[in-house]
């Protein structure tokens, strides 16, 4: 073994004892089974998508958030707080990787309502997982700040639908220059008028492996850019069973399983956060403004 690989699995290693699996696995209310299986690696993709919200309070101060895990325990799972992707998916892969599985960080190009996939820098972490005895990895994503969002992970397979969770997904190859086989991830959307509803590519990605400095330096950008989209405005997202919760800047969106919406203005600084404490969950730090 090289000294390279003896240094990444010291640092792997660090990271993994400065985890703390029994809190991870309390805040996201999982009671199940803690084993390197397909049934415990959905059973906690989908607690985590649950129990954990999506929001970009940090970064709407300006502050790239820390991905050390101390860090993302003290914030994403001792407080009443959230984060965005790298903070969620990095803290996801050091659960899974303490549970018994292999994880690979993926970084993507998140293309919802882009003409051209090479139009979207890799601005995304997702994670490839391989579960051991499966023939194949699964796709894995609990960052994923959208209605399209995997609330399961998906085996790595092309052409096939998956429904998972009352959500259908699938994974399809798209044209592109370079090496490597390009993945698209698309959610099957209704459209108003529709009865069948359509697909809708959510993020593409190739399974070169990202690795920690790459996404220090992307999370840097991305919650410190004044013109990244979560430096500008409240972005906060929470999933239940029967619903998915939006609130980006003033307008409260409500979708319910069927698909249907419902849109409300908030008004005010303490109404939005009178409706983060009780519908998402979250504790906004005191001080910080955030409406517009």
């Amino acid at each position: 073994m090289s000294d390279i690989e003896h240094s990444e699995q010291g640092v792997r290693a660090g990271e993994s004892a400065e985890f703390e699996l029994d809190a991870y696995l309390e805040r996201i209310r999982w009671e199940g089974e803690r084993r390197a299986d397909v049934g415990t690696l959905r059973g906690v993709h989908l607690a985590h998508m649950r129990g954990i919200p999506f929001e970009n309070l940090d970064a709407l101060r300006r502050r790239a958030p820390s991905l050390e895990p101390p860090d993302l325990m003290a914030k994403l799972v001792h407080s009443r707080r959230g984060g965005y992707c790298y903070e969620h998916n990095t803290l996801f892969s050091l659960a899974l990787e303490r549970l018994g599985f292999q994880v690979t960080r993926l970084a993507a190009r998140v293309v919802v309502g882009a003409d051209r996939i090479e139009s979207r820098p890799r601005t995304h972490m997702a994670l490839l997982v391989d579960v051991p005895g499966e023939p194949g990895p699964y796709l894995a994503d609990v960052g994923f700040g959208a209605l399209g969002a995997l609330l399961e992970p998906v085996p790595l397979v092309a052409g096939e639908e998956f429904r998972g969770a009352g959500r259908r997904h699938r994974l399809v190859h798209a044209a592109h220059r370079g090496p490597l086989r390009m993945w698209v991830l698309e959610a099957h959307a209704p459209r108003q008028g529709e009865a069948r509803g359509h697909w809708q590519a959510q993020y593409a990605f190739t399974l070169e492996p990202f690795e920690k400095p790459d996404f220090e330096v992307v999370n840097w950008h991305v919650g410190t850019n004044p013109r990244s989209p979560f430096t500008q405005r409240l972005y906060v997202q929470r999933v239940t069973p029967d619903r998915h919760l939006l609130l980006h800047g003033r307008l409260l969106t409500e979708t319910r399983a069927d698909g249907t919406a419902r849109e409300r203005e908030v008004t005010d600084e303490a109404q939005a956060r009178r409706i983060l404490e009780e519908e998402f969950e979250v504790e906004a730090p005191e001080g910080m403004t955030l409406l517009p």
